[in-house]
């Protein structure tokens, strides 16, 4: 009856310990996700493609990598506001070529990794001047057989 007895009271302390873990996990997650939006005032003329980042005020841009009908991206021209701008490529699976992207002017010129189908390439550049730039696909001669496209930045 003793063991019994002992075996009850632990119950409920487990129980309350494991309920105080959970609520510091999440309460760490909260924490960590709600930086992202005292810097996402930005103003609403942005672009569909053009989206603020969840970490470090920068934008997010997103395009896909397509084979069909010659190379190509899904868009060939993007827009974004001075500052850090990320460029995700999606290469899809159906894919039968490795794809990357790339972004290079006014003194800017960086290469994202080469991603298989099915997978992302990204690149984060800093662009404090307005203009012009431009984004490819560094592969082969992907970029002279047709991808790459214009981003403008204002």
């Amino acid at each position: 009856m003793r063991g019994v007895l002992r075996d009850m009271n632990v119950l409920p302390l487990r129980r309350a310990c494991a309920l105080a873990a959970v609520a510091a996990a999440c309460s760490g997650l909260a924490a960590c996700g709600s930086s992202s939006s005292s810097s996402s005032s930005s103003s609403s003329t942005k672009t569909s493609s053009a989206t603020t980042a969840s970490g470090g005020g920068g934008q997010q841009l997103k395009l896909a990598a397509s084979e069909s009908g010659g190379l190509k991206f899904s868009k060939s021209s993007l827009s974004a506001k001075t500052g850090a701008v990320t460029i995700t490529m999606v290469n899809p699976s159906g894919n039968a070529q490795p794809h990357a992207i790339a972004v290079e002017g006014n003194g800017v010129d960086k290469d994202g990794p080469i991603a298989q189908p099915g997978k992302d390439s990204t690149v984060t550049v800093d662009l404090s001047k307005p203009g012009k730039y431009t984004f490819y696909c560094p592969v082969d001669s992907h970029r002279q057989a047709g991808m790459q496209g214009t981003l403008t930045v204002q």
